[in-house]
């Protein structure tokens, strides 16, 4: 790897002599590091769905857990809704770390962050192989690993502010939406993926002996620590090509290596002492305080901790760093942007995170009549990654679309199929709550669903693009790196309000109040940037 001594991608002879060729590099080297971070960060929903079957499968003799229950074992419903905590965990996690995460290119460098992000992912990687090996593992450890996968999360934001400044505007559009396009694709590879791998002893006798469940007639051995081992190896790879390949930015004062990557350790440190907060908030119990409203004060908290400890525990000359990016929260475009990213990326984590247990949720087991409890026989392991994999790869085409109509034109179409789409998604699930057969409303309700996926992917894409046209080189880091941190929240609070609905029997309330709110981002875009006399055209 050569030093970069001179960076200016808007000067296009320097661009086409070298600035193409090494952004490029750095951009396809990014992509597939963000692919394993979102993989190893959302397969907890992936690990849930398969640790519920295997317990349910057993007779409840196999992942018996009593957290937080005064030692008593889990009725049912109980242990659906415990098995949330998970995925929720790992969103709350990913999405606070996205904090830090958000001004850490400039403090650290572009090549440093990617280089520690990929390392630290092999700690919950092999952590989850090593726990999922033995079924009376605590569940606070399952917390603790899904936790430490937040690292993965939070690299989204570090690896869309790295690639900003690698590119010049008019190409912003379809880089970024390339970097987060693709990178966003570990969640549907990962849902392919996992199904796959956990049906045989992958790594011999390093996956442990698997468990035997079901009748004994059609009995089935899975060897889900695979779900975690299989990252390790592709993760030191990875690493290995970020740390050689990869560069940081010449106008980025980060000091030496080894001081460098002290700094991300550090604020990765104050990452997680927010969301250490935020879990113990989370998972003591409030007495009767409304569950919905105690899952957004968590999150509110987590935020506050992580910017406080940013401000307080830093040294001084990353605090003088700090203190210049935090000029963003003073600009109302960037609350604006933030709004609307939350809507696109935020729905995109949230459903892809919640999506295969829902579906497990609502369509596996009758609701209602004689047959009440007893399972539908639906498999969803052969089409859960269909909707995530559709959104991933719509988000550059959001993106180079924006680049040719504009960002806002994009976003207000968008939100509108949106609505359509979650409402009729609504429908379909009251159906089948309703229904002695609720597999007969599945398909048009994953029609629907894919539809949803593939508008988050396209403004996702649209709505960096705007961002991008938004706000100058300086804040425009910051701006990507603190609306993708805010919108990460989505992978905490969708999986918490299904939880919260389908314990009530009423999970199409969620998809009624998600609908809701898309209205009201059509409003606040077409306001400021969409309509004809608009604050900003963009």
């Amino acid at each position: 790897m050569s030093k970069l001594d001179h960076w200016d991608p808007e000067d296009q002879g320097f661009w086409e002599r070298a600035g193409k060729k090494i952004a490029t590099r750095n951009l396809w080297i990014s992509i597939p590091n963000l692919l394993l971070g979102f993989s190893v960060w959302i397969y907890w929903g992936m690990i849930a769905k398969y640790i519920q079957k295997i317990h349910f499968g057993s007779n409840g003799d196999l992942f018996n857990f009593t957290f937080m229950n005064d030692g008593q074992f889990y009725d049912s419903n109980g242990y659906r809704a415990l098995l949330f905590i998970l995925p929720a965990v790992a969103g709350l996690a990913g999405a606070t770390l996205r904090i830090p995460n958000s001004f850490m290119i400039s403090i650290c460098g572009g090549r440093n962050v990617k280089f520690m992000t990929t390392i630290l992912l092999i700690l919950p990687a092999l952590g989850a192989g090593i726990a999922l090996q033995d079924h009376t593992t605590p569940f606070y450890i399952f917390i603790i690993l899904a936790a430490l996968s937040g690292v993965g999360g939070g690299a989204f934001s570090s690896s869309m502010s790295n690639i900003s400044f690698f590119y010049p505007k008019k190409d912003q559009g379809l880089a970024l939406g390339l970097n987060a396009g693709i990178g966003n694709l570990g969640v549907s590879a990962m849902q392919f993926l996992i199904p796959f791998v956990i049906t045989f002893p992958l790594f011999g006798s390093l996956s442990g002996d698997g468990y035997t469940f079901g009748p004994e007639s059609s009995q089935t051995t899975l060897w889900i620590s695979n779900a975690g081992l299989v990252w390790v190896p592709i993760l030191v790879v990875i690493a290995l090509l970020a740390f050689t390949l990869m560069h940081n930015m010449p106008f980025h004062k980060t000091g030496a290596t080894p001081i460098a990557v002290a700094k991300y350790l550090w604020l990765t440190i104050l990452g997680f002492i927010g969301t250490a907060v935020g879990i113990y908030l989370y998972i003591i119990p409030w007495g009767g305080f409304p569950e919905l409203i105690k899952t957004f004060l968590v999150a509110v908290v987590a935020v506050i901790v992580t910017l406080l400890a940013m401000r307080l525990l830093t040294p001084k000359e990353t605090k003088e760093n700090l203190k210049g990016q935090f000029g963003i929260f003073k600009e109302k475009h960037n609350w604006v942007m933030t709004y609307l990213y939350v809507m696109t990326f935020g729905s995109f984590i949230g459903y892809a995170n919640a999506f295969p247990k829902l579906i497990d949720d609502v369509f596996g087991v009758i609701a209602v009549g004689e047959n009440a409890g007893q399972s539908t026989g639906l498999s969803s392991a052969g089409f859960i990654w269909i909707g995530a994999g559709v959104g991933a790869l719509l988000r550059p085409v959001g993106g180079l679309i924006s680049d040719k109509i504009g960002g806002a034109r994009v976003t207000h179409w968008d939100t509108i199929i949106m609505i359509g789409a979650t409402i009729g998604a609504g429908y379909f699930v009251s159906l089948a709550m309703q229904s002695e057969n609720p597999k007969q409303y599945f398909i048009p309700f994953l029609l629907l669903f894919i539809l949803l996926f593939a508008t988050t992917g396209i403004g996702n894409g649209s709505t960096f693009r705007m961002i991008g046209v938004i706000f100058d080189r300086d804040q425009r880091g910051p701006v990507l790196g603190w609306t993708a941190a805010a919108a990460a929240y989505g992978a905490f609070l969708i999986p918490m309000i299904f939880a919260t609905q389908i314990k009530a029997g009423t999970p199409q309330y969620a998809l009624y109040g998600f609908a809701g709110y898309y209205l009201t981002c059509l409003v606040v875009n077409w306001w400021f940037y969409a309509r004809k006399n608009a604050e900003i055209k963009c």
